[in-house]
């Protein structure tokens, strides 16, 4: 009976420790899988406001903070937005001031929690950037997907797609320029955005079911004039581009990829985002085991499925090697595998989908050489 009870109690402690890594990795893997939009990655430190002036900002003194260009600055119910590192103000030595270029909503006071976003901009085309568009529904296969559509002279349409801790609202970043260059842009909200249906199982698929969504919008810009399509995308939002490109019924009609810091291996991202939840680096295999079942997602596939002399259609990367969450070195192997296809542009100093944000000029010049030969 002693012998009985002992291996009784030995497979109730194994049992009890395989559940117990089970919910060790779903809630790891929940860092990727149930990122949501709009609100900071795992790897964006928080900031404390310190003060502001006329025109500047004071921020706790953090290389996050001392990033160089234009950001959005997000807090709890607050939105402004940052220019540059000031050097010559005057600020103690754990401070940081920046240019404080305006505010968008809410207030920032002293002791506020905030975070540097991507997205610059807020609401509308109209109300941010006085673009004249029109709010439309795309339909998709799970649902009506809303979008802004903002008119252009071209009958190529570029078709902009975010990604990670972002909303289409993103998109507005590059829309002034491409407005400039008459061509016609939607700004695309997927599965799992609000507004757009959820996804069956509540997960972000981290491209690689959403691109459907991506290729829906490629068949509603079809239908209503474009003749070619530009994927523009972001992170996931690359994935989903690459995957489209790759597997649309509609592929023939793309001309070109704009991928900017993209997901070309979903289980390293995840890895990276379960990391910065402090999770021990011995159990994040069983975050990657935990998506893998969770999702059907494939390990050890570049994005896309397709290899890189599938790519068909030429592509600019803008990426950087200070992205901890989407390996720049990915972009690089996949620029070296087809350089007849893919140009890269490096940026430094600027963290996961923020190439625009690290040097706007300089991203919308590698943007203008890019699309010019596809207008």
């Amino acid at each position: 009976m002693r012998t009985v009870r002992a291996t009784a109690a030995a497979v109730t402690a194994v049992l009890g420790a395989g559940a117990a890594a089970v919910a060790v990795g779903r809630l790891a893997s929940d860092a990727a899988l149930k990122a949501p939009p709009g609100r900071p990655l795992p790897t964006e430190p928080r900031l404390t406001v310190h003060g502001t002036a006329a025109g500047q900002i004071s921020l706790t003194r953090d290389l996050a903070a001392l990033r160089p260009g234009r950001y959005g600055l997000s807090g709890n119910g607050s939105h402004a937005v940052v220019g540059p590192v000031l050097t010559s103000a005057p600020h103690p030595a754990d401070t940081v001031v920046r240019r404080l270029e305006s505010v968008t909503h809410g207030t920032l006071k002293p002791g506020d929690k905030v975070w540097l976003t991507p997205n610059v901009y807020v609401g509308n085309p109209g109300a941010a950037l006085g673009l004249e568009h029109a709010d439309v529904d795309v339909p998709g296969e799970l649902g009506a997907l809303p979008a802004w559509f903002v008119p252009g002279k071209r009958d190529t349409w570029v078709i902009a797609v975010h990604g990670l801790g972002t909303t289409r609202e993103l998109a507005m970043n590059v829309m002034p320029f491409l407005h400039r260059s008459n061509f016609p842009v939607l700004a695309l909200a997927y599965r799992g955005d609000l507004g757009a249906p959820r996804p069956p199982d509540g997960l972000n698929h981290l491209g690689e079911t959403e691109w459907r969504d991506l290729d829906a919008a490629i068949r509603y810009a079809v239908r209503y004039g474009a003749r070619q399509v530009v994927l523009h995308g972001w992170s996931t939002g690359a994935t989903m581009a690459l995957r489209a490109a790759a597997h649309s019924g509609l592929r023939d009609r793309v001309s070109g990829l704009v991928l900017d810091s993209p997901v070309l291996a979903w289980e390293t991202t995840l890895r990276a985002l379960a990391s910065a939840r402090r999770t021990p680096a011995a159990l994040l295999p069983l975050a990657v085991r935990a998506a893998q079942g969770r999702t059907g997602l494939s390990v050890g596939r570049v994005a896309g499925t397709a290899p890189p002399g599938g790519l068909r259609v030429p592509a600019l990367v803008i990426h950087g090697p200070d992205d901890s969450v989407a390996p720049w070195q990915l972009s690089r192997r996949l620029a070296d595998a087809r350089p007849d296809m893919v140009a890269l542009r490096t940026v430094g100093n600027a963290p996961h989908g923020a190439m625009w944000n690290a040097d706007p000029e300089a991203y919308e010049e590698a943007l203008r050489r890019f699309l010019t030969p596809l207008m």
